[in-house]
């Protein structure tokens, strides 16, 4: 067993009682260029089904005795500072709603703007336990509203803050971002802008922000050259959906050293051709592992594996314009038996994911934007899927620095919901070390044997049987 180098993290349960102070509008603190009744449009990548969804964050903060903390001060930095950044940033101040064929636009109305929400608790932060990983009982610093139906996207504020004071003097800024908007990486392009405007007490808008969305309409006629197995619908004739729906369900989050990530990405590096990546023996190892803990029968059915990728650096004709913040990523899918998962080498299942990964080019982006033309998913597909999200590439403890120093945690909260996500996470005491935060929802059955397949040393991963 790698103990040192997977490290099982663990958060209390716990209940944090929040007291709502105060509900307040927040508008752009300028001119914008729309009007009453106007429109933008959304791309096909923006207006995934995946995409309609809110990604709640939440960024916890010490107390600091140089700089205010106090609540009503939090609040008001916060809020004037997103009212100057909804200027440069004014789609975030619409609204969604759908068009006749069902597609959403962005549109403009009266008594719109984000929302801000101040809150207290008498819990202290150091009651919370380590604020390494998420934690469910973290929900209450997001604010929904009480009639919210589950994944609602239409009418809604597109950006939703809560600012959350604790008996410490510390406190939490709980983020909800709609994604159809933007994609991770735009994300973190606006919270580093309403970062550095409070720290300035002006508007900071570097790169400027590039709306642009009809830069990738579809193609006329639409031309489809792959078969985006992503998207498919497979009828799911394994225990594994069934497995995991109707279990009793456990969220599990290990630290991942970046020797251990090294030793794995080195146990099936090809030769004479392009290297893998962390990512790569990561995805490979994590899937895996999943399959083998959950005992996925008949072995000869067809998983998916899927995750997404960032296809900026790849637009070339044209390239996309720098402040682009909104969804530019592909699905990429790989796909395998379970019978080869288990039995196979893991060297071909690393093969697996890098190919899938390389696969996503500037046409396969095009093909996919004329795919969701030709035949827009009306749901999710989880059959035979795990898909595993790619939180480290971002940026998330330096882009949120509002002037209170980096947060002591910045991320998700809850993946109980979503039990075949698995998410990667940076680690925010680690620094530059590289090490990792990988969180996963299991069956409380499974959870134990896949803490054992994960933290397998090098040599028994590396083997035909692991």
């Amino acid at each position: 067993m790698a103990s040192l180098e997977v490290q099982e993290l663990h958060f209390p349960n716990l209940n944090i009682p929040i007291k709502i102070d105060k509900i307040l509008t927040v508008t752009p603190a300028g001119d914008i260029p729309t009007n009453f009744g106007d429109t933008l449009y959304l791309s096909n990548l923006d207006d995934t089904i995946g995409a309609r969804v809110f990604t709640p964050t939440v960024y916890f903060y010490q107390s600091n005795d140089s700089i205010s903390t106090c609540k009503s001060s939090a609040v008001k930095i916060l809020s004037d500072a997103l009212a100057k950044v909804l200027v440069a940033y004014y789609p975030l101040s619409g609204r969604l709603r759908e068009t006749a064929n069902g597609k959403l636009e962005v549109f403009f109305g009266p008594n719109q703007g984000a929302l801000m929400v101040e809150a207290h608790t008498n819990v202290s932060l150091s009651e919370l336990g380590d604020l390494a990983v998420p934690n469910p009982a973290w929900l209450p610093l997001i604010y929904r509203f009480p009639s919210e139906e589950h994944f609602q996207v239409l009418n809604m504020p597109l950006v939703i803050a809560q600012v959350t004071s604790f008996g410490c003097g510390g406190f939490s800024l709980g983020l909800r971002l709609c994604h159809c908007i933007c994609d991770g990486f735009g994300a973190m392009q606006f919270l580093q802008s309403w970062a550095a405007t409070a720290k300035s007490g002006r508007l900071v808008a570097n790169p400027e922000p590039c709306w642009d969305r009809e830069f990738f309409t579809p193609r006329n006629p639409p031309v489809v050259k792959y078969p985006h197995t992503e998207f498919m619908r497979i009828d799911d004739e394994s225990t594994l959906t069934t497995t995991l729906w109707n279990s009793k369900l456990v969220q599990k989050c290990y630290r991942i050293s970046r020797n251990f990530q090294t030793k794995l990405k080195l146990l099936a590096q090809p030769i004479n051709t392009l290297p893998y990546t962390t990512f790569d023996s990561m995805a490979a190892h994590i899937w895996r592992s999943w399959v083998k803990a959950l005992n996925v029968k008949p072995l000869n059915y067809q998983l998916r594996l899927t995750f997404s990728a960032n296809v900026r650096p790849k637009l070339k004709n044209p390239p996309l314009k720098t402040g682009f913040y909104g969804n530019v990523v592909c699905v990429a899918c790989a796909v395998s038996s379970v019978d080869k998962l288990i039995n196979g080498c893991f060297s071909e299942t690393i093969r697996l994911v890098s190919k899938a990964r390389v696969g996503i080019s500037e046409e396969y982006l095009r093909s996919t934007v004329d795919y969701l033309e030709v035949d827009r998913p009306k749901r999710l597909e989880f059959g035979g899927k795990l898909t595993i999200t790619q939180w480290t590439r971002f940026s998330m403890y330096e882009s949120a620095d509002f002037g209170w120093g980096r947060p002591v945690y910045a991320g998700p909260i809850d993946l109980t919901p979503t039990p075949q996500v698995c998410v990667l996470l940076p680690d925010g005491e680690s620094g530059v070390t590289g090490t990792m935060v990988v969180c996963i929802c299991l069956p409380e059955v499974a959870a134990n044997k896949f803490t054992e397949l994960l933290c397998l040393s090098s040599s028994e991963i590396g083997g035909d049987d692991e």
